[in-house]
């Protein structure tokens, strides 16, 4: 029989134990929201999480369950940080409204923005920004088609921020197409390559303009998604 003392864990079994307060759901989710914030979505793990709340990973799950459970949470309170425009707003000023105020929210917690652009809003957070936005639509004569273009305009803004969020760490990548595309500016044979090339090339040189560029590509594209949607109101209008 070994002689050899029993190895004891130098953790204490119990939160209790070691003097420190009981953990909530709430104080979890607020270290998630933190390890997004600092780290992005999709690069942290529940160990990483349990670490932050000094508790073990059994604990997260007995108060939420397990990462995607803790992810949704993260989603449902990021979504709930975003303020409902006033339903006083005619419809196109309410979506811009809206859209302008979703950049800002969501570049806080990289990674949000993909998650909602691939799988939706599907929190209790969102529901009445999404039942006001489409009942706008309905009034504005959209009918069946305004669950259609409140998808739409959700889902290019978010698509557009999750782009962002991960142009922000591809330094490599971008230097890569800078150099392929900085060789185009003098290709008089192809004069709309150039004027690419000398685009990318400029922001190349000036790095600490893309901050700027990415809000004004985002407005830009936002502006554009509305002018196509109004057009779209005009056909149904006329048809009617």
């Amino acid at each position: 029989m070994s002689s050899n003392p029993p190895i004891r864990s130098s953790r204490p079994r119990s939160r209790w134990a070691a003097g420190l307060p009981a953990v909530t759901a709430e104080q979890i989710v607020d270290q998630a929201l933190l390890l997004t914030s600092t780290h992005g979505l999709e690069n942290w793990t529940l160990r990483q999480l349990a670490s932050a709340i000094e508790a073990y990973p059994a604990v997260i799950y007995h108060h939420i369950g397990d990462r995607d459970a803790v992810v949704n949470a993260v989603l449902e309170r990021v979504v709930g940080m975003l303020p409902v425009p006033s339903g006083a707003l005619p419809w196109r000023d309410w979506f811009r409204v809206l859209l302008g105020q979703l950049r800002g929210v969501l570049r806080r917690y990289p990674g949000v923005a993909r998650r909602l652009a691939l799988y939706g809003p599907a929190t209790q957070e969102a529901a009445p920004i999404m039942d006001q936005g489409i009942r706008l639509l309905q009034d504005a004569g959209f009918g069946k088609e305004s669950v259609l273009a409140y998808n739409l305009m959700l889902g290019v803004a978010c698509q557009f921020v999750a782009m962002e969020d991960d142009r922000e760490h591809s330094t490599a990548a971008r230097r890569r197409m800078a150099a392929t595309f900085g060789d185009q500016r003098d290709n008089h044979d192809m004069p709309g390559l150039a004027a690419m090339g000398s685009f990318v090339q400029e922001m190349a040189e000036h790095p600490e303009r893309l901050t700027g560029f990415y809000a004004s590509f985002y407005d830009y594209a936002v502006e554009r998604c509305l002018d196509g949607i109004a057009k779209r109101l005009e056909e149904i209008s006329r048809r009617s």
